[in-house]
């Protein structure tokens, strides 16, 4: 493929990007919080019970950088710490009522936008899509 249309590409997806993340982005800015605090509590609703470690390499970030943006969803009750069962050095991150309630309107409106760009492309790219075809 020509470099030119990669780079069309490119743009197609830095276009796609800003639309997906912009209205969460603006939900967000109401709390006082940005991107890095959705990535948290997005993960931390979806796999409640999460371990600290496993959100650090999920998300590729620093322990000083998850500390700061955890701490303040911790102080604000989106997200709860306990120790592990097994091992008490284990902490395990859960979503509060709250939380959920914040990660579930986050995430209606994208959604809305993934469902919308599925219906538009019609049933062939689903097909093709191993993540679609699964149980």
């Amino acid at each position: 493929m020509p470099e030119a249309k990669l780079q069309e590409f490119a743009e197609l997806l830095f276009f796609a990007y800003r639309d997906f993340t912009g209205d969460p982005d603006a939900i967000l800015a109401d709390f006082g919080f940005g991107r890095a605090h959705h990535r948290v509590l997005h993960f931390v609703n979806r796999h409640s019970g999460l371990r600290v470690a496993d959100l650090l390499e999920i998300l590729n970030i620093t322990k000083q950088s998850l500390g700061r943006v955890l701490k303040q969803l911790i102080d604000q009750g989106y997200i709860m710490q306990q120790a592990g069962a097994a091992d008490r050095r284990e902490r395990l991150l859960f979503p509060t009522e709250r939380g959920r309630a914040l990660a579930e309107r986050l995430a209606a409106p994208q959604i809305v936008r993934l469902a919308a760009a599925l219906e538009a492309a019609g049933p062939a790219p689903r097909r093709r899509c191993a993540f679609f075809s699964k149980p």
